[in-house]
């Protein structure tokens, strides 16, 4: 699998609306190959640790880093309030868009 930024599409996963996928929860440490620089820890309980983290797994991530870390439904709620590139935002709101969740 190559990083999300290598594909072009960031949420690119075509099973990434599947609700029944194990999610991660709580506190977590981002591997190697998405947080290089430092080893990233976030907790997702707290909005703004959610953000920075959802916004290096869709920057960085592999499509199983994708499905892990990344909620769809949590996606949408923070949608105008994630700070991505430009690249990175263009394929994820053609992504969204394509499956009609987002206008």
């Amino acid at each position: 699998m190559s990083p999300a930024f290598d594909t072009g599409a960031h949420l690119d996963p075509d099973d990434l609306e599947d609700r029944s996928l194990p999610k991660a929860s709580g506190k977590v440490t981002l591997p190697r190959h998405i947080a290089w620089g430092f080893h990233y820890s976030y907790d997702l309980d707290n909005r703004k640790s959610l953000r920075a983290c959802y916004e290096q797994v869709m920057t960085e991530g592999l499509d199983d880093d994708m499905r892990f870390y990344i909620d769809l439904d949590v996606v949408l709620e923070v949608w105008d309030e994630l700070w991505l590139s430009p690249h990175v935002r263009d394929a994820s709101t053609s992504w969204l868009r394509g499956r009609g969740l987002i206008d």
